[in-house]
């Protein structure tokens, strides 16, 4: 009578844990990654309501609100990602800070949101980074 094979070799299961090695080594930056973009998405929707109110004042007073009470906005915005947001007096950029400490983003990274008229009117925003950018929307790079 023939004894059939039981169980696996010490060579096949070194093989798998290998690759399972290999695929951790890949996935675990790259999901690092993915959680800090995750968090920096927080700093662009922070800038929708204020990009918002900005826009309208522009269009409804022909000029860029001097402060953000006139604007009908608060700068005093932070939150766990976002250490703070600033709008300039002329111009209407917007810029906005991401927190960089080791519980946050964990790097430093700042949008600045700049806006142009067209002829029609309509304000358009340009998304800039000045840090972080390899973390930031494509909208942003």
């Amino acid at each position: 009578m023939k004894k059939a094979q039981q169980g696996f070799t010490l060579i096949e299961l070194m093989i798998v844990v290998a690759i399972i090695g290999i695929l951790a080594a890949v996935a675990i930056p790259a999901y690092s990654d993915y959680m800090t973009r995750s968090k920096v998405a927080e700093l662009v929707s922070v800038g929708a309501p204020i990009k918002t109110a900005v826009s309208e004042y522009k269009i409804t007073n022909g000029t860029y609100p001097a402060t953000s009470t006139a604007g009908g906005f608060s700068n005093d915005i932070t939150s766990k990602y976002v250490t703070s947001v600033g709008v300039a007096a002329t111009g209407g950029v917007i810029t906005i800070t991401g927190n960089n400490a080791a519980s946050a983003l964990g790097t430093s990274v700042v949008l600045v949101l700049t806006p142009t008229e067209n002829a029609s009117g309509t304000v358009n925003w340009d998304c800039t980074a000045t840090a972080g950018t390899k973390y930031v929307p494509a909208s942003c790079r």
